[in-house]
């Protein structure tokens, strides 16, 4: 079975997609034609086209830290570069020995960035300190900015360094609480930077985003949007320059299991604020280990992908395709800024193949999704440079993120109507149909452009290229009206409270119809594809069987009649890539069940 991430309609900006959408919340036929791309073959660049952390999670364990230049798995650092390092200010200065006729693909942008980065003989990027003292700048002493609108700091947490970790709410409702946003009605963006310490261009970029929606241009959107922008949300990797967290688990990849008080932090925003679109800024290795494989070099300045998950609603893909990517290719383009889906490629020499990003749910990009949000990451390119290209890096990123405001302003109410339906239709689907327990990209080729390390010419190459496009459902169930935990289970059940997941205590013996599990296979593994190293996985098999569920008294309910579950399927049902099993979140196999019949039992909500 084959799930397709790109069966579009072509319609006008505004009117006609409100018309589409509504015409596809009135009608069962939102089937469409494909545009004139294939699996595999995506559409090219420039086509037309408040509160405190969540403190009752167990605390991470920490194994032991990786060297403080050491970079995520899967980027290496550079072959052919000396580098010099600076630990205590989070940079790393290579001496690329790539030809001029490279570097000069990369020109300097138009726009003179105003961070602590860019001041006159820098060779730092802006501290921690530096970092928060901006942000506090923007505050005007708690007061509206002139044009009404207000600037309000908000404290989610701590690092694991014990760094705050802080972001900036900016929107024109007074009171400025999630309540009171919720209650005005104007959706909310959310905007992420430096999960990984050694991609620093997304936090430069933030910076000076947050000056222009409280001082600048940018203001006047906040007529129809909020903006939640949390700029660096791995302080600890910034200071050493590496990508990791303290505890060497990669925050991009814990956005299901929340591990960590980093991915914490971001649930906390994702559940209070409730974002309907939310941007992941990130940076790709620029070099290796592309030129020992290849023997070419990184062309494009943005790689760009939404949301590829099973379970994903289909119009939130129809909406980014058209709201959002499109706009922004030619929005990069107008900047002269070139742009291509998001891909990488293993560490392991003779393995030539290219793969879009990851299918599993763990990553920001994907966890959003699942929210029924419309989430996008955006890498420039940047891991292994250093400052080398810095201002353009931040450029691109800037570019990218007012062309997503601009979007998000444009389609305010289009958004809503959108959220609204798609929340409802998921939590429709309890007791009924299929459910998807693992998919896989699906492999094709493709004609990448890349570099000529000594040119600077582009080079054609065609590869074979997994695309995230298209995903082949590996494994799939009826879906359950909801999942049954045992009294024991309570790390699982306040893990998915932490992600905005309704649970119920429930208050009274009870028994219903549903389904146990039975372990075929298993084996202990890594987790997922870019965390491997920091957490031994295992990979279970299961079958279900049909049983009578003996609820007791402190046992769980997660209904799946909700609008976030199929973010509570992907955590529980056992062998799903990252599931709660697989992690002893959960920690025995007997202690999660399948419902199929809503019970009758007394519960109440997990606070």
């Amino acid at each position: 079975m084959l799930l397709p991430f790109h069966s579009l309609p072509h319609f006008a900006p505004r009117e006609s997609a409100r018309g589409w959408v509504l015409a596809c919340m009135l009608s069962a036929a939102c089937s469409t034609p494909l545009p004139p791309y294939a699996p595999g073959t995506p559409a090219r660049p420039g086509t037309p086209a408040t509160q405190g952390p969540v403190s009752t999670l167990p605390a991470p364990q920490a194994p032991p830290a990786t060297p403080a230049a050491a970079g995520a798995p899967g980027k290496p650092a550079m072959a052919g570069v000396l580098e010099t390092g600076s630990a205590t200010l989070g940079v790393i200065q290579p001496k690329p020995l790539y030809a001029d006729a490279v570097a000069a693909r990369f020109p300097e942008p138009p726009v003179k960035y105003r961070t602590p980065a860019f001041d006159a003989g820098r060779t730092a990027l802006t501290s921690n300190a530096e970092l928060a003292a901006w942000m506090r700048a923007l505050l005007r002493d708690g007061r509206a900015t002139p044009d009404g609108n207000t600037v309000r700091l908000l404290s989610v947490g701590s690092s694991q360094g014990g760094v705050p970790l802080e972001a900036l709410l900016f929107t024109r409702d007074a009171e400025a609480t999630p309540a009171s946003l919720l209650r005005a009605g104007r959706p909310t963006v959310l905007l992420l930077g430096q999960q990984r310490g050694d991609e620093p261009a997304g936090a430069e970029a933030l910076l000076s985003i947050a000056e222009e929606l409280a001082q600048g241009p940018l203001g006047k959107l906040l007529e129809h949007i909020n903006v939640v922008l949390l700029p660096r949300a791995n302080p600890d990797g910034a200071v050493l320059g590496r990508a990791m967290t303290t505890s060497g688990i990669d925050a991009n990849r814990d956005h299901l299991l929340l591990r960590t008080p980093e991915a914490q932090a971001m649930a906390q925003l994702a559940r209070e604020f409730r974002p309907v679109v939310v941007i992941d800024l990130h940076e790709y290795s620029a070099i290796e280990p592309y030129l020992a494989k290849f023997g070419a070099l990184q062309r494009f300045d943005a790689l760009v992908q939404y949301a590829t998950v099973a379970n994903l609603p289909e119009l939130v893909t129809k909406a980014a395709e058209e709201w959002f990517r499109r706009p922004l290719l030619a929005s990069l383009a107008a900047h002269d800024l070139s742009a291509e889906w998001s891909y990488t490629t293993s560490t392991q020499a003779a393995d030539k193949k290219m793969s879009m990003g990851s299918v599993d749910p763990d990553s920001a990009r994907n966890a959003n999704g699942l929210r029924n949000a419309i989430s996008f990451v955006i890498e420039t390119r940047g891991v292994g440079l250093g400052r080398l290209h810095l201002a353009r890096r931040v450029h691109t990123h800037a570019v990218a993120i007012r062309s997503m405001l601009e979007g998000a302003a444009q389609h305010a109410a289009d958004l809503n109507q959108l959220r609204k339906f798609v929340d409802a239709e998921v939590a429709a689907q309890a007791c009924q149909g299929q459910a998807i327990v693992s998919a896989s990209r699906t492999p094709s080729e493709y004609t990448l452009t890349m570099l000529d390390p000594v040119t600077g010419a582009d080079r054609k190459l065609t590869v074979t290229w997994d695309s995230a496009l298209m995903l082949e459902a590996r494994k799939s169930r009826t879906r359950p009206c909801g999942f049954w935990l045992g009294e024991a289970q309570s790390d699982a059940a306040l893990r998915l409270r932490a992600l905005g997941v309704l649970v119920q205590l429930i208050q009274q013996n009870g028994v219903v119809r549903g389904e146990v599990y039975r372990e075929v296979a298993g084996e202990v593994g890594t987790g997922s594809e870019l965390n491997a190293g920091t957490d031994a996985a295992l990979r279970v098999e299961v079958e279900s069987a049909a049983a009578l569920i003996d609820a007791s008294a402190g046992s769980y309910y997660v209904p799946l009649d909700q609008p976030l579950a199929n973010l509570a399927l992907a955590a529980l049902e056992p062998d799903a890539p990252n599931s709660y099993v697989a992690h002893r979140v959960v920690n025995e196999l007997s202690g999660v069940a399948r419902v199929l019949a809503r019970p009758s039992w007394r519960m109440t909500a997990l606070p």
